[in-house]
């Protein structure tokens, strides 16, 4: 799009257009949009053509629309955070993502659904409602960026950003079809977030329907914003750049061994894409990782997070807790940390790191799953997965781990299920070297994945209320 837009073979104008056409045609069905801003972003459509017909210099999106998941900052513009305690508030500045998003040439377009306060794996809460899968308006997108993630597979918006915790912008990815990116933390600034206080675990990242995308996208919102005290490498740092010229990459995989039970589809596709792999000159090899069924990576994320994101969220909401959805809600609901709890944890995400820092020394990527599952039925408390019945909770198995460590991980399109679902596979990473998986998962792209398609739509709106 924006080469076509700089070549003048179509203007942003006929681009921001057609996505307007899109969104008027697609969300009442599907509800990820919340904030349409139609009106701002064909003037500065208008803009961006005015600029290329006077030769100005052009940014890397120039004229090109995106979304925001609707906890990032947007100055002059509603950002809700799914929550009736912010239905009104509006920020005089834009988050630092949503800013260079605009430097590079982009036409904010929407913010996007999400859970009260980022707060779930399902897309719902009580001021704009649920939101939908486009494959199949019975399940769910996930969470907690849902709504960019079924946005973006609807073809109601090229590239969003979005933010992940455990499993946030992955998971949904994986449920939609798309790709979505957690870089090693701090890679991308977290100033403008939602809930500040828990920016030590919390990622934002770019999402979008090819690998390419989110590279681009990645590279413009990556570096420090001297604000965020742990975004503080320069965009061009890469550990990838050191590794020895000429030697084949080294990758391993694995899928029930380290996050069982894995529908047996999703483990397929894992296999599939390893054998893939070594058709691409991949040293690939199936890898035995015990610590990491060992780590409970997800019990020792939620204790530091939880204990970050509850007083924080009981302060917002002191008087106005009738206000609250089950998710947020539910985060009232949680104990402070015992003093024992906390050192567990600690423990835990020390050891973790540790047998990674050996992984990696003897590999360069672990190939694994996004979800154990295809994307569920809405509001599901559990899952059924090759016989064994496992909690909603085992859904971040798989990518908890990533966050916990603060690798950066990739979600790929890759494969459609027997119930016409996306299955994709995951890409990780040493620190740092977020431009291997990058690669790799353009090169599976166009090894024959699952690639940019749109999924189906059935043609009537179901009705929607919130927390349907």
């Amino acid at each position: 799009m924006a080469a076509l837009i700089a070549t003048r073979q179509v203007s942003s104008r006929e681009i921001v257009t057609t996505h307007l056409e899109r969104i008027a045609e697609a969300n009442p069905q599907i509800n990820a949009i919340v904030t349409l801003l139609a009106d701002d972003a064909l003037r500065a459509a208008d803009a961006a053509d005015a600029a290329v017909k006077r030769d100005d210099p052009l940014g890397p999106l120039h004229g090109v629309p995106f979304t925001v998941k609707d906890c990032l900052d947007t100055a002059g513009v509603t950002t809700q955070s799914g929550s009736r305690i912010f239905a009104e508030f509006v920020p005089d500045a834009d988050a630092t993502a949503v800013r260079r998003m605009k430097a590079a040439g982009g036409v904010l377009l929407a913010k996007t659904n999400l859970p009260e306060f980022s707060s779930s794996t399902e897309t719902d809460n009580l001021v704009t409602g649920r939101t939908n899968n486009p494959w199949n308006l019975n399940r769910t997108p996930g969470g907690s960026s849902g709504g960019d993630s079924a946005a973006i597979a609807a073809g109601m918006s090229p590239l969003g950003i979005g933010s992940d915790v455990a499993i946030s912008v992955r998971g949904p990815a994986a449920f939609t079809g798309i790709a979505g990116l957690k870089a090693t933390h701090g890679r991308i600034p977290f100033t403008g977030h939602f809930a500040p206080t828990t920016s030590a675990w919390w990622h934002v990242g770019p999402m979008a329907r090819t690998v390419g995308d989110v590279a681009l996208t990645y590279s413009i919102l990556s570096g420090p914003d001297g604000i965020d005290g742990y975004a503080v490498y320069a965009n061009h740092f890469d550990t990838g750049n050191t590794r020895i010229p000429g030697r084949a990459l080294r990758v391993g995989w694995v899928s029930d061994e380290a996050f069982g039970p894995v529908d047996p589809e999703i483990t397929a596709a894992v296999e599939s894409a390893a054998a893939r792999l070594a058709g691409l000159g991949c040293r690939v090899e199936q890898v035995g990782v015990p610590f990491l069924k060992q780590a409970a990576a997800p019990t020792a994320l939620t204790t530091f997070v939880y204990g970050e994101l509850v007083p924080y969220v009981k302060t917002l909401v002191a008087g106005r807790e009738s206000d609250l959805s089950p998710a947020g809600s539910d985060i009232l609901a949680v104990q402070d940390p015992t003093l024992e709890q906390l050192r567990v944890a600690r423990r835990a995400t020390e050891t973790l790191r540790s047998a990674f820092g050996g992984y990696f020394a003897d590999y360069d990527v672990l190939l694994c799953p996004v979800n154990p599952v295809t994307a569920p039925p809405h509001g599901a408390q559990e899952f059924v997965i090759d016989g064994a019945t496992v909690p909603w909770t085992h859904v971040m198995t798989a990518t908890a781990p990533f966050n916990l460590t603060g690798l950066p991980a990739l979600s790929v399109p890759y494969s459609i299920s027997s119930e016409n679902l996306p299955i994709n596979i995951q890409l990780v990473s040493a620190w740092f070297d977020e431009s291997t998986i990058l690669r790799l998962g353009a090169m599976l792209e166009r090894s024959g994945g699952l690639g940019p398609r749109r999924p189906p739509i059935t043609a009537e709106p179901i009705p929607m209320r919130p927390n349907q």
